[in-house]
């Protein structure tokens, strides 16, 4: 059995390389432009994450598809991925200093049936600096990001605090993975391995 990883995100797959379980990461080739944000970012990334899976699962019959969709999400907007470097740093520009949520939906898919949850947490950044911002955002690429930021590594100097899962920030949330791949036939604890 072979999992499909439906997400170009290199984050993803490092996550989803804590475990043993054979997986192939493949594009989507879905266009997330295609779903209208409605007001409710949990509905808003699972919706996106299922419309991955639905156009995989024509490709890949019999296989479990696991995919995913990341938001940031302050003052009833959605901060999707930036399309150029000044809107990335506009957009930490508004996120300096305050609160927000970021919200993942996971989709696991099996045979035409789809399993859908999202995740919900809560960062606050520190105040910063549009030197600071510029900066971060040469060593940190941005455009691949929702929100143009990484929570990882020393990206996290930014962050002052987080509540709820760090592996949703990051794309992932793998309790809520390991609760939707269960569903399909697939327990994560068979497939832990040594660090």
């Amino acid at each position: 059995m072979e999992l499909i990883l439906g997400s170009q995100s290199p984050r993803r797959r490092e996550i989803l390389n804590f475990f043993s379980i054979p997986f192939k990461q493949v594009s989507p080739d879905f266009d997330e432009t295609q779903v209208v944000f409605k007001g409710d970012p949990s509905a808003f990334v699972c919706e996106v994450a299922m419309r991955k899976a639905q156009c995989l699962t024509p490709r890949f019959p019999g296989n479990v598809i696991l995919t995913a969709d990341t938001t940031v999400f302050m003052h009833n907007r959605i901060f999707m991925k930036p399309e150029t470097m000044e809107e990335a740093h506009a957009m930490l520009r508004e996120l300096s200093g305050k609160e927000h949520k970021v919200y993942t939906g996971v989709c696991v898919g099996k045979d035409s049936h789809y399993f859908i949850e999202a995740d919900e947490s809560v960062v606050e950044f520190y105040e910063l600096t549009d030197a600071q911002i510029r900066t971060y955002h040469q060593f940190f690429f941005p455009l691949d990001k929702a929100g143009g930021y990484a929570i990882q590594k020393s990206g996290s100097l930014i962050v002052k605090r987080i509540e709820g899962c760090y592996y949703n920030i990051m794309g992932l949330p793998i309790r809520t993975v390991r609760r939707l791949l269960l569903k399909a036939g697939i327990d994560l604890w068979d497939y832990l391995k040594s660090v």
